[in-house]
């Protein structure tokens, strides 16, 4: 995928805000790995799990009414695994140690989620053909011209008011 050095940049930067931070992954909503930083963790694995959880998330969120999903937030006893929304059809997973600022690691897994997303979604758009390479477009119909109508002149004078509010 052509957008996997850019999300590796965003990791290198990521670990660089939040220094507690000791693995990343960014995936499909269907558990494919579009690029990871886990030292030591089977990145396929994570991402089905993260994939799972996230359709967990999802279901809850709908359950109760909260709206579409955002993030989920995981606490052992050796840290965190946090899930960021990353556009329409990918989702952030960070790792982090137990002494992190957990403020601050929602703050920048928001921040860092928002700009892969962006990565991913213009990957996945297709690229839209001009009118004219379309051979079977309609051609454009004009727009719809408005017309004026001429309002009544308004009066600001003291007897005009009060006989307009009585």
């Amino acid at each position: 995928m052509a957008a996997e050095a850019p999300i590796l940049d965003e990791f290198r930067r990521l670990r660089a805000r939040v220094p507690q931070l000791t693995g990343a992954l960014a995936a499909g909503v269907d558990g494919l790995v579009l690029a990871h930083d886990t030292p030591g963790i089977e990145p396929d694995g994570l991402a089905a799990l993260t994939a799972a959880a996230l359709g967990v998330a999802v279901r809850v969120a709908d359950a109760t009414g909260r709206g579409d999903f955002r993030e989920l937030l995981v606490r052992g006893t050796d840290g965190y695994v946090a899930t960021y929304a990353a556009g329409r059809t990918a989702v952030l997973t960070l790792l982090a140690t137990d002494g992190v600022n957990v403020g601050r690691l929602h703050l920048e897994g928001r921040r860092a989620g928002a700009r892969i997303g962006e990565l991913v979604d213009a990957q996945a758009t297709p690229v839209r053909r001009s009118p004219a390479k379309s051979p079977a477009t309609e051609p454009a119909k004009p727009m719809p011209t408005r017309t004026k109508t001429a309002r009544p002149a308004r009066t600001t004078t003291a007897d005009a008011r009060t006989t307009t509010e009585s």
